[in-house]
């Protein structure tokens, strides 16, 4: 693992066995940034950089290029019927924003939800604690930091964490736990509809959901809200990214 600094961040990288295709090996780009301005963190986002607590991270497999930087234009994001089928049947669950925070009833949730994961999908799974879920979720919340949480009848059935840009106009999805006992209620997809129906509502420019690699059984899913942008090369800090529409370059 070599590392050096840039300004207020401390940049490294490792190795290790891929997380999303089996067999494969990684490399990852991170940067421990104890606080950071929305300015740099949007230049990171817009380079496929993704945030977990104070850690900023990014591939670079000099071998593979599956996994795909994208980005909705909120703008000319439209709901689709069924979309709007998934919003209105939702409307039972009451969204609650806050800055990030700490609950028993959260890392029990959290726990549940990859206990399962674990089974359904092989996810590897170790229970979290306090100290890890401030880590993971809580702390490098900055200013941008913003916690959704969904209740049904008082009852806490999901979690999400989302970065807002406001002074850059940018919104980037981090991660999401949810109860499957509501499985039928297609939470994933609602959390992502209802995180794009706050960024049409705030007027932010670019929506970053994650990484997406086509027809993978966890990441495939993203490609359902088109149209979107993805980043065809893999820039450092000092080179330009380049963007362009999944549906001009492609026909999926």
């Amino acid at each position: 693992m070599d590392k050096f600094c840039y300004k207020n961040a401390v940049f490294y990288y490792s190795f290790g066995d891929c997380a999303y295709i089996c067999g494969n090996n990684t490399t990852f780009n991170y940067a421990l940034i104890e606080s950071c301005s929305e300015d740099f963190y949007n230049a990171l986002l817009e380079r496929g950089w993704r945030r977990f607590g104070e850690v900023f991270f990014a591939p670079f497999c000099d071998y593979c290029n599956k996994c795909i930087s994208i980005r909705q234009i909120v703008y000319d994001f439209q709901f689709s019927k069924n979309h709007k089928r998934i919003l209105s049947k939702n409307k039972i669950i009451s969204v609650v924003s806050g800055i990030p925070s700490y609950s028993i009833e959260k890392i029990e949730l959290y726990n549940k939800y990859h206990a399962i994961m674990n089974i359904k999908k092989g996810w590897e799974y170790n229970q979290i604690d306090r100290d890890r879920y401030l880590h993971m979720f809580v702390d490098g919340r900055s200013s941008f930091g913003r916690e959704l949480c969904y209740y049904v009848n008082d009852r806490l059935i999901g979690v999400a964490f989302v970065d807002i840009l406001k002074s850059c106009s940018s919104m980037s999805a981090i991660y999401f736990f949810y109860d499957h006992d509501y499985a039928h209620l297609s939470l994933g997809t609602f959390s992502i509809l209802k995180q794009l129906e706050i960024a049409k509502m705030l007027n932010i420019r670019y929506f970053y959901p994650g990484y997406w690699i086509k027809d993978h059984y966890s990441l495939g899913y993203k490609e359902r809200f088109k149209p979107f942008e993805y980043l065809i090369n893999r820039p450092n800090i000092y080179e330009i990214p380049v963007w362009e529409p999944y549906f001009i370059n492609t026909r999926g």
